[in-house]
């Protein structure tokens, strides 16, 4: 396995590690609360790190493979997703944005497996590319949220969970954007009209 696919790897580790981080409050009381925090901290730089890090190693260095073109976005999803259900709980996330989010993910996964089975890619568009930066900021506020309201607490919360809520309406609609936009393509292209039925 190359190093890539080893920071990929990484990524789906740091995953459960972090929901183990994030519920040790819950299983163990208020005294874990500052362990929580800052596990979540490195647990979520270092998925980010490790997802920034693997597509430029393998693309510089070509060591793109087949396993990295499945493997990468699946660490993805699974990455956001327990993300946005771990602040869904705690009332940071809006359900309809959350709902929006996992229908599309897993969407698009089906649909990037249809197009490999044809050897075809899904090329990347700029809603797409908006999505994944709005994930990330959603994520790092929310856990800056997470943080600092353990710390100090007040009322700047209110207004900070408004501003929130719209943050992560708009990664919902450029989810949603994006996928429609990859449809359209797909259609287009019509890579997948020779599919058996």
């Amino acid at each position: 396995m190359n190093l890539p696919n080893k920071l990929t790897v990484l990524r789906l580790i740091m995953v459960p590690v972090f929901f183990i981080s994030f519920c040790l409050p819950e299983w163990f009381g208020e005294g874990a609360r500052a362990v929580s925090v800052i596990m979540m901290l490195i647990c979520y730089a270092t998925a980010e790190l490790s997802d920034l890090l693997d597509g430029k190693i393998a693309r510089k260095h070509n060591l793109v493979t087949d396993l990295g073109k499945v493997m990468d976005p699946f660490a993805d999803t699974l990455s956001h997703l327990t993300f946005f259900v771990c602040f869904y709980s705690l009332g940071l996330m809006p359900s309809l944005a959350l709902i929006i989010i996992i229908w599309r993910e897993f969407s698009m996964n089906f649909m990037r497996m249809l197009m490999m089975g044809k050897g075809k890619a899904v090329a990347a568009n700029i809603w797409g590319k908006s999505k994944t930066v709005l994930y990330a900021i959603d994520s790092i506020l929310s856990i800056a949220y997470i943080v600092a309201s353990y710390f100090a607490p007040g009322a700047w919360q209110n207004g900070y969970l408004i501003f929130l809520t719209v943050m992560f309406y708009l990664a919902a609609l450029a989810s949603l954007l994006s996928f429609t936009t990859y449809m359209r393509a797909i259609i287009k292209s019509r890579a997948l009209s020779s599919m058996t039925r």
